[in-house]
């Protein structure tokens, strides 16, 4: 009995995404038999994940433990912590999900899209609302001003202390919507004692303070006044705040505006739904109707401000989209700066834009937009308003939550109380004590297409290797008694060398896999596979002689 009861002391805090890494947030909360799941988002694909569409955390813990698992709770809409709602609850459909109205809005539309209902006890919060989860749980939303409207930081209480998880923040002083973060009540907290912060570190290396939204709204009223031809804005389809400055930017201009973009017409739509997007009427319209319009009174905005490979703008600047061309004087904004890992893409795409013609407004000095992420006078202000005795630094790489911890350390917390993990860490507090403690499974799903987790790494080797080199088809007729090889071998080439310019090359290749074939069966080795093993092996290290490359090589061994 106080064994068990020395057990269930004990809270463990486990990221399943978002540690070492920007994106595909998601934290469980584990306290006696129960579980709450804290986001559940997304990340993209880096470039070696050729083919991938989108990362999403590894659910094994979370399915393991699919009847512990109460409520799944969510700080804001941005797809990095929405955007695997729905491959959770495809395997947990039962788990209410409790987030803001806009939020619950985002998350409604993408089950929509993928057949999949709420579990009819979610419902929409309001912040400065508490809700319960569980016997062990509560949850209390705190408003935060970050780049999309109601943002929360989560204080959730259990029976051995409190944990505030601030989600995304910062603290602008001057926000769009005139929704302040809730000051007052993240000081009440920190004054009623906190076991542990787990708090963003995205700008933890970056001195100062984020400057006010409100600055990249004066920039594109200036912009939008000024320009005499039509203007395309790219931004995150889920920034409602810029899509408003936008908007209030072009009535002032007098112009009109329409929407390309599956994602942001989404967005738009949901915001314009619940109230958070205030648009006059006329104002919004089709590009068939935009087109009425003399091109000084046209804007535009889309996706693609990350020169995603299938977003609208990409798709303009190649002259691919299916509505829009990019025409000679067109203003193009990108409202957004590179995620790491994406300035290729992007410089790709700035470059096909000024080919079309078009005027470029992307460097970072352009006062076109600022982080949605505190900087360290604001991480040190949350740290100091919520005084937790542990600290936890999530959300971001391992440099910056190694950076976020240092703050901590200059704010007054011990160095033995910061965790510093890394997803599957468990962190496991008692009321006086914090350590690591062991892992659980996690890591990355990779989705391509319909298929979620059967793209592996072996499969990414193997596309990788084809990129590179591509691959060799080696097709052989044997008779199935005797062995004799009865037609063949043809080799079909693609991506290795063009045929016509390597016909010695390939005859050779022919007469060694002839070679092979005839010393493996006189030997006495006439199963299939080490046949197959044989052709690939001398073919292997005669096309790395003659040309410094590995294709793949597929042996294909027809029985006559």
């Amino acid at each position: 009995m106080a064994r068990q009861r020395e057990k269930q002391q004990k809270l463990q805090c486990i990221p399943l995404g978002g540690l070492g890494e920007i994106g595909k947030n998601c934290m469980a909360v584990h306290y006696g038999d129960e579980i709450i799941v804290v986001d559940c988002g997304l990340s993209f694909p880096d470039e070696e994940m050729l083919g991938i569409d989108i990362v999403i955390p590894d659910f094994t813990y979370l399915i393991e433990n699919r009847d512990k698992v109460k409520a799944l709770v969510i700080t804001h809409g941005h797809e990095d912590h929405i955007g695997g709602v729905s491959y959770l609850l495809r395997q947990l459909p039962d788990v209410p999900v409790f987030a803001t109205r806009l939020t619950l809005g985002l998350i409604e539309g993408k089950l929509e899209e993928a057949g999949i209902r709420l579990s009819p006890a979610s419902r929409p919060v309001k912040a400065g609302e508490t809700i319960k989860c569980g016997m062990n749980f509560t949850v209390e939303f705190v408003r935060v001003t970050h780049s999309i409207p109601d943002s929360c930081a989560l204080a959730i209480r259990t029976p051995i202390g409190t944990i505030v998880h601030t989600g995304d923040f910062k603290f602008d002083q001057t926000p769009v919507d005139g929704e302040f973060a809730d000051y007052r009540r993240l000081s009440e907290l920190g004054q009623e004692g906190v076991l542990a912060l787990l708090s963003d570190s995205t700008n933890a290396e970056r001195p100062g303070y984020t400057p006010s939204e409100r600055l990249v709204g004066q920039k594109l009223m200036e912009i939008f006044r000024t320009a005499r031809g039509r203007i395309l804005m790219a931004t995150f389809a889920s920034n409602v705040h810029r899509l408003q400055q936008a908007i209030t930017a072009a009535v002032a201009a007098n112009k009109k505006v329409a929407v390309v973009g599956r994602s942001m017409e989404n967005t738009v739509n949901v915001a314009m739904k619940y109230g958070y997007l205030q648009v006059p009427e006329g104002t919004l319209v089709s590009v068939e109707e935009l087109r009425r319009f003399p091109a000084q009174n046209q804007v535009i905005l889309s996706t693609g401000s990350q020169g995603e490979p299938m977003s609208a703008l990409t798709r303009m600047s190649t002259n691919d989209h299916k509505t829009v061309e990019i025409q000679p004087g067109d203003l193009v904004v990108f409202a957004a700066t590179p995620i790491p890992g994406n300035e290729k893409s992007v410089s790709r795409t700035v470059n096909n834009l000024y080919r079309r013609g078009a005027e470029v407004i992307y460097t970072r000095d352009a006062g076109v937009h600022v982080s949605g992420h505190g900087c360290q006078e604001e991480q040190k202000l949350m740290i100091n308003l919520i005084k937790p005795k542990f600290f936890v630094p999530v959300h971001g790489e391992y440099r910056m939550l190694l950076h976020h911890s240092r703050l901590a350390q200059m704010c007054g917390v011990p160095g033995e109380n910061i965790l510093i993990g890394e997803n599957g860490s468990v962190f496991e507090f008692t009321p006086e004590t914090a350590h690591l403690a062991g892992k659980v499974a996690s890591g990355q799903v990779l989705v391509d297409g319909l298929g979620v987790g059967d793209v592996g790494n072996i499969v990414l080797r193997d596309r990788k290797q084809l990129s590179q080199d591509g691959i060799l088809i080696v097709v052989v007729a044997m008779e199935k008694e005797t062995g004799v090889i009865m037609g063949g071998p043809d080799i079909v080439s693609r991506g290795f060398v063009y045929v016509r310019e390597s016909e010695g090359l390939l005859e050779e290749a022919k007469d060694r896999v002839k070679g092979a074939l005839y010393d493996a069966l006189e030997k006495g080795n006439n199963e299939w596979a080490i046949l197959k093993s044989a052709v690939r092996d001398v073919l292997s290290k005669y096309l790395y002689e003659k040309t410094r490359r590995r294709p793949m090589i597929l042996p294909i061994i027809m029985e006559v």
